[in-house]
């Protein structure tokens, strides 16, 4: 690392001491408030399967002098992998998990960096996450088919074609986030981060309907704040508070399937504070337990301040503190 990261591209940003996906984030939005408005978005298809090892070691060769480092570097890319049960040799790619791999990619991937310097664009890469910031449509056109042209002839990597695309930047996510179309882009969440961390707490609560609610809060809490701190940079509250407000509703409803029985609702409605009428009635309605958890009996017994009793974390709170 020494020997090759000052040299590196300011614009890549990807497992770099002092360096991190958020910075990304942050140069990716000033790029586009800079009258950039208009992305592109290069995906490399399988990048750790399909790096080519002499290419990479004359690459690494430039400044390691010393043979023994070079061989050592060289029998590590291709130990063999497992396969089917046998081992089988590795002709093409880098050992993924490997701490050496991500700084071999940005070696060889430093290449393309050099070149969109030279050409002067705007850009970002963390490792493999590539995007390019162009004026129009047709320069990005115009980038998109000489980027494919250099990657694929000069560093033989396979550009994917259906993921890649020239688009507007708030209809492309990038490492998680995506922009608002403004005059000044705002970031927010891209869909599919919040589809993936839904689903997480999805796996959490559906093991958590026999277990302790405190528990579970216990389990889902650093999943929550991890999510926060990564995606600090938000600019938009309304989905962060709509995903608390969903939280807490599967919470209810994990709630609502533990207590069962329309007696056992009821005792329980009525010491989390429901009048005996509400209490029977809400007890007995017949509802689903999706439908209860977000009735306003249940938000009236288990309302935000109970579950932040018990721990569990606001992830717009998290945000607005990071």
């Amino acid at each position: 690392t020494p020997i090759f990261d000052p040299t590196f591209s300011a614009s890549s940003y990807g497992y770099r001491p002092g360096r991190s996906a958020q910075q990304a984030v942050s140069a990716m939005k000033a790029h586009v408030t800079a009258g950039d408005r208009w992305v592109v978005d290069l995906d490399l298809e399988a990048f750790f399967d399909r790096v080519n090892h002499d290419l990479l070691m004359a690459r690494v060769a430039r400044r390691v002098r010393d043979k023994r480092a070079l061989r050592l570097i060289r029998r590590y890319l291709e130990v063999g992998m497992f396969q089917d049960g046998l081992v089988a040799p590795r002709r093409q790619g880098t050992p993924q998990g490997g701490p050496l791999s991500p700084l071999l990619a940005n070696i060889l991937l430093d290449d393309v960096d050099k070149e969109l310097e030279r050409r002067g664009h705007r850009f970002c890469r963390y490792a493999d996450d590539m995007q390019v910031y162009v004026r129009s449509q047709r320069a990005g056109e115009r980038t998109m088919a000489s980027l494919s042209d250099f990657l694929e002839n000069s560093l033989r990597l396979t550009v994917n074609r259906d993921k890649s695309a020239v688009d507007r930047p708030w209809n492309r996510g990038y490492l998680g986030y995506t922009l608002t179309r403004h005059k000044r882009p705002k970031l927010t969440l891209a869909k599919a981060s919040l589809q993936r961390l839904m689903q997480r707490v999805r796996v959490i609560l559906k093991r958590g309907r026999g277990r302790n609610i405190r528990r579970v809060i216990e389990e889902l809490t650093p999943v929550l704040r991890g999510w926060a701190n990564y995606f600090s940079l938000v600019d938009v509250e309304r989905p962060l508070e709509a995903l608390d407000g969903w939280t807490r509703r599967r919470l209810r409803c994990v709630i609502w399937r533990q207590w069962k029985h329309p007696w056992t609702r009821r005792r329980k409605l009525l010491a989390l504070g429901l009048d005996d009428q509400r209490a029977w009635k809400s007890a007995g309605n017949g509802r689903g337990a999706w439908w209860n958890a977000g009735a306003s009996h249940m938000n009236q017994a288990l309302p935000r301040k109970w579950f932040d009793r018990l721990g569990l974390i606001s992830v717009l709170d998290t945000v607005k503190r990071a």
